[in-house]
């Protein structure tokens, strides 16, 4: 049986004031010409579905209308909620929906979801665990200590006593480590402070295939079993270097699953360029790339140069930070003063310079230490 895992979807984004729905749109329809050529059984979305709890009504449409060409395929569809969404906006149709073969777990009732499907090698069972906190699951689980992350979602699988014969897969949301080896992050993503949110591998041991969500880099975590798919489009220039996909799973008899990744193909990629101003707006150097391509730029020159962003427009017209690197910008691991303890003992010659050298990584030249001698002397202090 082959199934498709996706996560993150995050409709409705934007970065930087940027509106990523055209991106999206293009996205969405690169993964149902996927499905149509590898023809799963199930799709796994891993919850993150929006970007916000209260999606706009054009977020709303483009699921909606994902939702329903997926649904036109006659396959089934597995939906939890991320931490970015709305649980009970989710839920909305679930009972009405899964007759359709829809199966969306929004809210956290007590229990896992479980849904079952066969085949000649048996049954596979499919449970779906939206986004929990602790808290969450302590109201149904009184009587367990349930104070963590990890001790709360493990109360809830080991409450589902999963039968290890069968075959089992898990979507679900959450921050999985592998014995404190944490997943490589990125910047968009919302973890708590401290690791406070960890939940062990070993806590899906009884799973064959876990489908997880919240990372957005497509990684394993422990064993080849335990995925992030990630997102599907880039989120933030921390992920510049990502290979985004998709994954197909594919389970023939117990512990026999494979796992491939599917690449997908941005209509605008997220890049950062690093040059002089002048070498980055040679025509040799964005020859043969996407111009629209989402944009940081770093520009490395030392001088002052008017209007860098109006010049870099007329290259790229979707740049969305610039930035400058220079040995002025340069942070000094010394930008404290060592007169900090001492300054009555310093003369203000003397603390000006070393001001001036930290926030500007270059000495005073002569002409400056002249101009500040006489504004000290003109203050009526002493210069040196």
């Amino acid at each position: 049986m082959k199934f498709l895992h996706i996560s993150d979807l995050h409709i409705g984004k934007k970065f930087r004031e940027t509106d990523f729905t055209d991106d999206q749109i293009h996205i969405l329809n690169e993964i149902l010409e996927i499905v149509d050529d590898i023809k799963p059984d199930g799709i796994l979305i891993a919850g993150d579905i929006y970007d916000r709890s209260v999606p706009t009504a054009a977020a709303v449409n483009i699921f909606d209308d994902f939702l329903t060409r997926l649904d036109m395929k006659k396959i089934k569809i597995f939906i939890i909620s991320g931490n970015h969404d709305s649980p009970e906006r989710l839920n909305f149709g679930k009972e009405i929906m899964s007759k359709s073969g829809i199966h969306i777990a929004g809210t956290f009732r007590g229990k896992m979801d479980k849904i079952s499907m066969e085949d000649k090698f048996g049954s596979i069972n499919i449970y779906l665990l939206p986004f929990v906190k602790p808290s969450v699951v302590s109201y149904f689980f009184k009587e367990e200590e349930t104070d963590t992350y990890e001790k709360a979602v493990k109360a809830v699988i080991e409450a589902a006593q999963i039968d290890q014969s069968q075959r089992n897969i898990l979507v679900a949301h959450q921050f999985v480590t592998n014995q404190g080896v944490e997943p490589e992050k990125s910047d968009s993503e919302l973890l708590s402070v401290g690791g406070l949110d960890n939940i062990d591998v070993s806590v899906f041991d009884a799973f064959d295939y876990v489908a997880l969500g919240h990372i957005h880099g497509p990684q394993r975590i422990g064993r080849e079993t335990v995925r992030y798919c990630g997102t599907p489009l880039k989120y933030s220039f921390s992920e510049a270097n990502h290979k985004k996909s998709v994954t197909c799973l594919e389970i023939t008899d117990k512990n026999q699953v494979s796992v491939t990744a599917i690449p997908l193909h941005p209509v605008r990629d997220m890049r950062i360029i690093k040059d002089k101003l002048d070498n980055l707006l040679k025509e040799e150097i964005y020859t043969g790339k996407n111009r629209e391509d989402y944009i940081h730029a770093i520009i490395t020159d030392e001088e002052d140069i008017y209007d860098p962003m109006g010049k870099l427009r007329t290259v790229y017209p979707n740049i969305l930070i610039l930035e400058k690197e220079n040995a002025k910008s340069r942070v000094n691991e010394n930008s404290r003063t060592s007169a900090s303890g001492d300054v009555a003992s310093r003369s203000p010659m003397d603390l000006f310079e070393e001001f001036y050298k930290n926030q500007n990584n270059v000495e005073l030249n002569e002409t400056q230490r002249k101009i500040m001698q006489d504004i000290f002397m003109e203050l009526g202090g002493e210069a040196e």
